[in-house]
């Protein structure tokens, strides 16, 4: 039986003294595959940024628990290092700071070592071509300049050589072509390759899930989980839509 990686029990959630998320309650284990899925502004997004600790969201009530501790207090440096991923639906741009040298430099931070420069740009190497990425992006400013698609490929570059624990993917296929979401869903199938990491896919969308397998999908409505099911949820979605479960939020 897979080990539990994160348990969210009774999780109340403010964002500037006004509550987001009311009484979330999920359970991924190792090696799981969740999708978060809901209308535009349900709180899927909310979700992720309070389970990485960005101070803006606050926990009211409810506990988040990683690998078997209680991290509700943890700052957000200190929950990836643990190795929770969070890629954001819009990166940062960070000029003066090259892709390659952030990249290792986190790298270094999850592994808690030094890692070779040639070692690392193999490593590099070897996800950029899966991504379709011309190695001439490592050594670009983070982000700047980028169009959507590279800053979504450059964020499942570091998904592919930090190795979370568990990623956290927030509308990873959103504003990208089709061909741009074939290239990021391999990625992500990439990262699921006899791996114990776990993913919870934040989207509205069905597109990127077409390729891989999906274990639980939750739909969310209102800040409240209104259904769970398994992978065969996402088509009933993608075929009827949300508006079956607008009523279900109680609110």
């Amino acid at each position: 039986m897979s080990k539990q990686l994160l348990k969210i029990n009774g999780l109340s959630v403010n964002v500037e003294d006004k509550e987001i998320l009311h009484g979330i309650n999920l359970e991924i284990k190792k090696g799981e595959t969740h999708v978060l899925m809901g209308p535009n502004g349900a709180g899927k997004s909310t979700l992720g940024y309070a389970l990485m600790g960005n101070p803006r969201y606050e926990v009211t009530k409810g506990d988040i628990w990683f690998q078997g501790k209680r991290i509700n207090e943890e700052p957000a440096d200190k929950r990836a290092k643990a190795g929770m991923f969070l890629s954001f639906q819009n990166p940062l741009e960070v000029p003066g700071l090259p892709l390659g040298t952030f990249i290792r430099s986190a790298v270094e931070q999850r592994r808690g070592a030094r890692v070779r420069l040639w070692d690392f740009r193999k490593e590099l190497e070897k996800a950029m071509e899966l991504l379709q990425m011309d190695r001439a992006y490592g050594d670009r400013d983070l982000n700047a300049g980028f169009s959507g698609g590279e800053k979504k490929k450059a964020e499942i570059l570091q998904l592919l050589l930090l190795k979370p624990s568990l990623a956290i993917l927030d509308e990873t296929d959103s504003g990208l072509d089709v061909d741009a979401v074939r290239t990021v869903s391999q990625g992500v199938e990439e990262y699921q390759k006899g791996r114990d990491g776990g993913l919870l896919i934040i989207t509205h969308s069905t597109r990127i899930l077409e390729s891989l397998r999906v274990d639980k999908t939750h739909i969310m409505v209102d800040g409240r989980i209104v259904k769970t099911g398994d992978g065969s949820l996402v088509e009933q979605i993608n075929e009827h839509g949300f508006e079956q479960y607008l009523d279900q939020a109680g609110c």
